[in-house]
């Protein structure tokens, strides 16, 4: 990454941003600040294809002259408007996706005075210039509400963009949207009382997954070039498994939480979500940095109370960056790659999952034709390792669980009391939330979970509570137990001798899922690996499938590809090449090019 410098935002609640993002992208030579490089745009130019359309592509077009960044902002919208929403006159055939809460009001003023820069003074904002993101509703954006979903929170107004959003604008990025999402990130269902039910952009009767649907069902169905979505225990990489989408879950701590609506601040981060490795990869550039907020998250070392990292240098030496993750965008990536399959996360073979087990299996084999080493490896004790078994923890057995369920009342405290309400009379705490709720209508199961999670809260001040005891164990102790057997994994070392059994591993891999999808998303526990240990992972679809001889629509088989802490680098080079190999991605029946 380049080194940083600090953004002209007021200190405020968020603390003095640093930019990490790497002005890189060829655009930038072909557009820099001579009359030589402008563009003229050409008056008869023919649409511009949104379908399956790359951030590259669409920036060589517009260096051609062949597009502007309004015409590429004007198709978004009117995509959503075609797709997103409810049937109509003009619009009868909609598959009412309802995968947006909000289009950016702003977007094509932002894209008229982008188009002005480019166009008239040949410059661009930077790598992300005029790149359409669809943002989770649980991330801060100074112009719209952040809302979480819940009609409690319609008119939550930040003050300013999330560091995250921050980054990205001023890469050249518009916020296009602000996605639907399981209200308050609870659950994978796709169902908020504020957006209504995500539909799935394959089969719109099968789930979206979550909690980060409606960032998902966008991204495939083409309503916006890439999204942002956040995962606590597999928001990122559910829906970007059923969506046929690539989704980063990166490092804990890569990523600043400052001015997300937090679940848990111990397992919570954003993470890019896209329909192909480079965009991910620019977009990852641009989310990534040092935030001198106390609500970055951005903590020393993987423990909940190691202390935030102390400045940009401290930053840069714990992750080690590559300048831009652009450069791993390495086609013969995997040749020579080592890829571990840990076979126990496969679910049984049934006559209903052969096709999609099937799918799994042609995948690792093209890879293995394609120069990578792959081998079956083990993690010792998986079925703890992932909250499947009781954990043996001295005076405190249970099994590990998402920190969600206790963590949730005291940080969403923190979010809402972190500016003052004078502006917008947001509520100040969970409980205010909790008594608001009464009076709004969300799910059953959304107000059990929220009571619930305000209860386990509430008993963490008693030392002798179930709540406090469940919370502690998952806290240093599943460190301790995790991370060492996950390690010795991608070691290839025997856990409990430490004999080195042969090289060790760049990532493991297992599905994402245990079957294929349906109304409800099969999630299994696969999903609780990358945030019990903090490593960072993704969701890469290995192939497509029908689940039955009947199927019209062939769905998404993903895989999950787990690293090293801080190894985005590597989950990036080796899904490149299999992106590029293999050629996987199907766009969805439902929306296409207007």
């Amino acid at each position: 990454m380049i080194a940083p410098s600090k953004n002209n935002t007021s200190a405020g609640r968020r603390g003095l941003a640093w930019s990490a993002s790497a002005l890189m992208l060829a655009v930038l030579a072909a557009c820099g600040g001579d009359d030589d490089d402008r563009v003229t745009l050409d008056p008869n130019r023919r649409p511009f294809p949104l379908v399956e359309t790359s951030v590259a592509q669409f920036h060589a077009a517009m260096r051609q002259g062949q597009v502007s960044c309004r015409d590429v902002v004007q198709g978004y919208l009117s995509r959503i408007a075609a797709y997103d929403k409810a049937k109509s006159d003009a619009f009868p055939s909609s598959p009412e996706l309802r995968s947006v809460i909000l289009a950016n009001p702003n977007a094509l003023a932002e894209a008229d005075a982008l188009d002005k820069r480019f166009f008239e003074q040949g410059r661009t904002n930077g790598a992300l210039h005029c790149v359409p993101v669809i943002v989770k509703d649980n991330v801060d954006t100074g112009d719209m509400p952040t809302t979480a979903g819940s009609l409690a929170l319609a008119a939550n107004q930040p003050p300013d963009d999330a560091f995250i959003v921050r980054n990205i604008r001023a890469q050249g990025a518009i916020i296009i949207a602000k996605a639907n999402l399981d209200e308050f990130a609870f659950g994978f269902g796709g169902a908020s009382a504020l957006g209504g039910r995500v539909a799935n952009a394959y089969i719109t009767a099968n789930s979206p997954g979550g909690s980060s649907s409606g960032t998902g069902t966008a991204v495939a169905a083409n309503l916006a070039m890439v999204g942002i979505g956040t995962d606590t225990g597999g928001s990122v990489r559910v829906p970007s498994a059923v969506e046929g989408l690539i989704g980063i879950r990166p490092t804990l701590r890569l990523v600043s939480q400052d001015g997300i609506v937090p679940l848990a601040h111990s397992q919570d981060t954003a993470g890019p979500m896209c329909r192909n490795v480079p965009d991910c990869a620019l977009l990852l550039d641009g989310m990534v940095g040092y935030d001198a907020s106390p609500f970055s998250g951005q903590r020393s070392a993987k423990a909940y109370d190691a202390p935030l990292v102390a400045n940009a240098a401290s930053y840069a030496q714990m992750t080690q960056l590559p300048r831009s993750f652009t450069s791993e965008l390495k086609a013969d990536g995997l040749k020579g790659a080592r890829i571990g399959v840990v076979r126990s996360m496969f679910p049984t073979p049934t006559a209903a999952n052969q096709a999609f087990l099937d799918t799994l299996e042609a995948a690792l084999t093209k890879m293995k034709e394609a120069g990578a080493v792959v081998e079956d490896v083990e993690i010792t004790d998986k079925n703890i390792v992932i909250g499947a078994a009781s954990a043996p923890i001295a005076g405190n057995p249970g099994n590990f669980v998402s920190l969600s369920s206790y963590e949730f009342s005291a940080d969403l405290t923190a979010y809402l009391s972190s500016w003052a309400s004078t502006a917008d009379n947001h509520w100040r705490s969970t409980a205010d939330v909790a008594l608001a709720l009464a009076n709004f209508p969300s799910e059953a199961s959304v107000l059990r979970s929220f009571n619930s999670y305000l209860a386990n809260g509430n008993a963490l001040s008693d030392t002798s509570s179930a709540a406090y005891r469940t919370w502690q164990r998952n806290l240093k102790p599943r460190d301790e137990f995790v991370i060492p057997r996950v390690t010795a994994a991608l070691d290839n070392v025997d856990f409990a001798s430490g004999t080195r059994k042969g090289t060790a591993y760049d990532v493991l891999v297992y599905p994402v899922l245990q079957g294929f999808n349906g109304t409800s998303v099969n999630s299994g526990s696969n999903n609780r690996l990358s945030p019990f240990s903090g490593f960072p992972a993704m969701a890469f679809p290995a192939g497509f499938a029908k689940a039955t001889a009947a199927a019209t629509v062939a769905e998404p088989v993903a895989f999950e590809m787990l690293g090293r802490p801080f190894a985005e680098g590597t989950l990036i080079r080796i899904g490149y090449a299999w992106e590029t190999l293999a050629k996987p991605r199907v766009a969805p029946p439902t929306a296409p090019e207007l």
